[in-house]
């Protein structure tokens, strides 16, 4: 287990729209302009190899803005291509709070991040005893079929609860706000709870009302 003391107060920070990463997951990312190039190889010179994802969105008065709660990853895989960009794996570590960002001379964006409150983040995978597997299946089969997905059924059946609660909270093609409110969800229960919503949400064509007939 990784403890939080070795966790960083300034980590750089990726602003990537509709990406989400959460803990114990795995994200593969595309990296190819210079600023980014120049972020991976700053973070693979240090002991974490962290990169802090967060999700960017505009606020009522059109100005640009970066969620306060984003994920960071540990760089643990990575290969180049002939044309120069360069494949990676975040694999997640723990949710932060962002502070503020730090000015400087580095192309890419930083951060001044607070752990606090984030420590299962850090511990053993996570369960969800109520859970009804067949009941998620069936919702799941129909609105893959509605949205015209294919998935591993098979893979998916047999998945553990977090591995599957997350997977699909990754994959599902939510709009960015709802992927941050997965990303905020205090625990597996709730995420799958959240999860479960929005699914329903989206098979009723956004409709609230038909949600509670």
């Amino acid at each position: 287990m990784k403890q939080k003391l070795d966790l960083p107060d300034v980590i750089p920070i990726f602003p990537l729209p509709g990406a989400l990463l959460l803990p114990r997951s795995r994200l593969p990312l595309q990296l190819f302009e210079p600023r980014f190039l120049a972020m991976l190889n700053d973070t693979l010179k240090t002991d974490g190899r962290l990169i802090g994802m967060v999700q960017p969105y505009t606020a009522a008065d059109g100005s640009k803005k970066l969620h306060s709660i984003g994920c960071s990853g540990r760089v643990t895989a990575m290969s180049e291509t002939e044309d120069g960009r360069y494949m990676i794996t975040l694999s997640g570590m723990s949710r932060f709070r962002m502070l503020d960002e730090v000015e400087g001379f580095s192309p890419y964006r930083r951060a001044r991040v607070n752990w606090d409150g984030f420590d299962a983040d850090l511990g053993g995978e996570e369960t969800d005893p109520g859970l009804d597997r067949d009941a998620l299946m069936d919702l799941l089969q129909r609105f893959f079929e509605d949205r015209g997905l294919n998935t591993d059924w098979d893979s998916m059946s047999d998945a553990e609860p977090e591995l599957l609660i997350n997977s699909l909270s990754m994959l599902c093609p939510f709009e960015a706000e709802e992927r941050q409110a997965l990303l905020e969800a205090p625990s597996l229960v709730t995420r799958r709870e959240t999860l479960v919503t929005l699914i329903e949400y989206a098979l009723h064509g956004g409709d609230d009302s038909k949600m509670l007939q």
